[in-house]
């Protein structure tokens, strides 16, 4: 049986004001047209600009910790998405966004620079193993998966939800099952992905037709595939769908489906973590971590102390 919450194809029409701002996802800019709008015209919605980390000063115990001789260090971001995820300001030169304000955050507080590189976001994890990238800093989930190889440092607490446009009959998402034969859009390489092919069986196994997957490397066309109906349902980080939401007429944030602690990536056995650690830790304690926070209105992603590879949350 398929349940009768489905969303089914053609039950959406999208309106001219989703296909135009559908249109404007794909041109350069913060990957949200109402933030890109509002922030060219200076209005209420433009994306935060608050200066949360020049003033920061340096972690003496946090310094202490730094392998000898570091002075600088390589950070791979990826960058298209809305906020608070990296994003651009309208002049399409300014990067943002709130992984971008942790990771400057803590260089200033160990006292070294950051020099900031661009990449895909299934790219950054496999080149911190061949020393490409020191840190990658794009809302990486803490995984048993990505353990495997990759250590964390984590500055906030995140994880996996679900939107979809105002007209679709679903309401939250609590069972995998409740997706079965929809067009569900995600990130290329993310865990939303891991966790849906994962579980794509759940649906035959009940004897039923089975969700389709679509991937997309740049955020901008996820967005649009559901504007437009070329997909149901987008699964993505919570505080990015909440923005999103926020931001775009004629959607709607469905629910949390799994938190997952988030942190900085780094190659396994990087003898950096301990560093980046006490300078999170030290953020938290000076208050700079809450300024970040609210700057990004994401206060309940708060953690109380930052951690070194934790296992996965469960529920």
């Amino acid at each position: 049986m398929r349940t009768p919450t489905r969303a089914r194809k053609g039950l959406f029409a999208p309106s001219a004001l989703l296909v135009s701002a559908a249109l404007l996802l794909t041109a350069c800019g913060s990957g949200d047209p109402a933030a890109d709008a509002a922030g060219a015209a200076g209005g209420p919605d433009a994306i935060p600009t608050t200066d949360v980390v020049s003033r920061i000063g340096e972690n003496a115990d946090a310094v202490r910790l730094l392998p000898p001789g570091t002075k600088e260090l390589t950070l791979a971001v990826s960058v298209g998405g809305n906020p608070p995820g990296n994003a651009y300001l309208p002049d399409g030169k300014t990067l943002t966004g709130q992984d971008v304000d942790f990771a400057h955050a803590v260089g200033n507080a160990l006292g070294i620079s950051l020099k900031t590189e661009q990449a895909s976001f299934e790219a950054v994890l496999p080149a911190l193993d061949s020393g490409k990238y020191d840190i990658g800093a794009s809302n990486f989930g803490v995984t048993e998966e990505r353990r495997r190889t990759i250590d964390f440092v984590t500055y906030i607490n995140d994880g996996q939800g679900f939107a979809a446009r105002e007209d679709s009959e679903l309401s939250e998402v609590t069972d995998l099952k409740q997706l079965c034969g929809l067009k569900v859009a995600t990130g290329a390489g993310t865990t939303f992905e891991a966790t849906l092919e994962e579980s794509r069986h759940l649906c035959t196994d009940a004897g039923d037709e089975a969700y389709s997957v679509q991937t997309y490397s740049e955020p901008g066309a996820l967005w649009s595939s559901l504007q437009q109906g070329r997909s149901d349902i987008v699964m993505s980080t919570i505080n990015g769908l909440r923005y999103a939401v926020a931001h775009q007429q004629g959607l709607k944030f469905l629910n949390e489906f799994h938190r997952l602690d988030v942190g900085f990536a780094l190659k396994k056995g990087s003898k950096l973590a301990p560093a980046l650690q006490a300078a999170v830790n030290g953020l938290i304690a000076d208050g700079t971590y809450a300024r970040i926070l609210k700057k990004w209105d994401t206060t309940e992603s708060a953690i109380e102390k930052s951690k070194i590879s934790p296992p996965e949350l469960k529920d």
